[in-house]
């Protein structure tokens, strides 16, 4: 089953709500999908995303995947793929042009699980095919009544835990924030907070301190500080002991062993990149260090999370991204549930590709109406 031909769509349509963070927003989706073709007809898929900037035609898209990846893909066996290990030196240590990464990663994995017929999950190791999942907002830039209207719908359809943002610049807005949460949400719940590298080291001290005086206990604290302050991180974590550090997300695979040895976190956050999720979940577990899976794709994260030995919690942001597959991941009662279906068990919808594709770069104004988001209802 060799590699004998590459698809790319592109999509671009608008969210359904602001997203965002104390540093960043975005209300569109720039994504294309990455569809690797076996001979023998068998299909990887996996997605390219750019947060804050669009991606270009599909035209050139295509062009950078067949000039700087594709050769290196040709022929070859997906199975045999996702297992090499390369020699990282000089210049072979860059990024593509475009963000292809974690999508290649993705649709590999996919083909080669295709391959011998087992679900990515099975063939990844897994011994169960359920994780609990999170609730998380994405909630810096909506309204006190939208925020409370998202959480309080997660809470009415079985979330048990909850994310928000925090890192404002003023710190009584944060402190409200989690006041109105608790208004929403079932006594009991886990609670979470993400600053998005909003504070330094003493003022993360400093705020958790605050947040602790006025009541709201924390499940975790997620990147406080700055990524690299593997210094920080391990100093806090011993200053802080009634809540955990959840760092990671920032750093690439180095980062993250970097972070691991420094001692500076209490869980390891990692996202999308199959290959890398799995190497660096082998070294935490080797650790004692609990992962858990931050926002993916499509929810292509519950594979990785039920095959890891450490990890608890899977990352649900209520994206309106489900048009875009067939059968997206089941969310159920708090729990993420991986598909058994071969692969990763999702195929691009036809109506997605024939209603959604924008081969063509258009201005934010010519987007139009969201997608439809049935797993979130917002009182406006």
């Amino acid at each position: 089953m060799s590699i004998a031909a590459f698809r790319i769509t592109r999509f671009q349509f608008a969210r359904d709500r602001v997203i965002g963070d104390s540093q960043v927003r975005a209300d569109d989706a720039n994504v294309a999908a990455l569809e690797l073709v076996s001979d023998s007809g068998e299909v990887g898929l996996g997605f390219i995303q750019t947060l804050f900037s669009p991606l270009p035609d599909q035209a050139e898209i295509e062009r950078v995947f067949a000039t700087e990846v594709w050769p290196g893909l040709e022929g070859q066996r997906a199975i045999a793929l996702v297992h090499r290990v390369n020699r990282p030196r000089g210049g072979n240590q860059r990024a593509t042009s475009l963000p292809f990464h974690e999508a290649l990663q993705v649709a590999l994995w996919d083909l080669a699980a295709k391959e011998v017929g087992l679900p990515l999950h099975t063939l990844l190791g897994s011994r169960r095919n359920r994780v609990k999942a999170y609730a998380s907002g994405l909630d810096f830039h909506l309204s006190d009544d939208d925020y409370q209207a998202l959480f309080a719908h997660a809470a009415a359809i079985g979330y048990r835990a909850f994310k928000i943002k925090v890192g404002h610049i003023d710190f009584e807005r944060d402190l409200h924030r989690l006041a109105l949460l608790k208004q929403v949400v079932p006594a009991g719940s886990e609670v979470m907070i993400d600053a998005n590298e909003g504070w330094s080291s003493k003022e993360a001290l400093m705020k958790l301190e605050a947040i602790r005086s006025a009541g709201h206990d924390l499940l975790w604290v997620e990147d406080p500080i700055l990524r690299h302050d593997y210094d920080g991180l391990r100093t806090l974590r011993q200053a802080a002991p009634w809540t955990q550090i959840n760092s990671g997300e920032y750093l690439d695979l180095q980062g993250k062993r970097l972070l691991l040895e420094a001692h500076g976190t209490d869980i390891l956050n990692v996202h999308g990149q199959v290959s890398d999720v799995m190497r660096i979940g082998w070294l935490a577990a080797d650790m004692g260090i609990p992962v858990s899976l931050g926002n993916t794709f499509l929810e292509i994260g519950v594979h990785m999370a039920v095959a890891l030995p450490e990890v608890e919690w899977l990352e649900y942001s209520f994206q309106n991204f489900d048009h875009l597959v067939d059968e997206p991941i089941e969310i159920r009662d708090g729990y993420a549930y991986a598909p058994d279906r071969p692969g990763h068990g999702l195929v691009l919808s036809e109506a997605a590709r024939r209603d959604w594709a924008r081969p063509r770069l258009l201005p934010r104004d010519q987007l139009g109406e969201a997608p439809a988001n049935p797993r979130l209802s917002l009182t406006k």
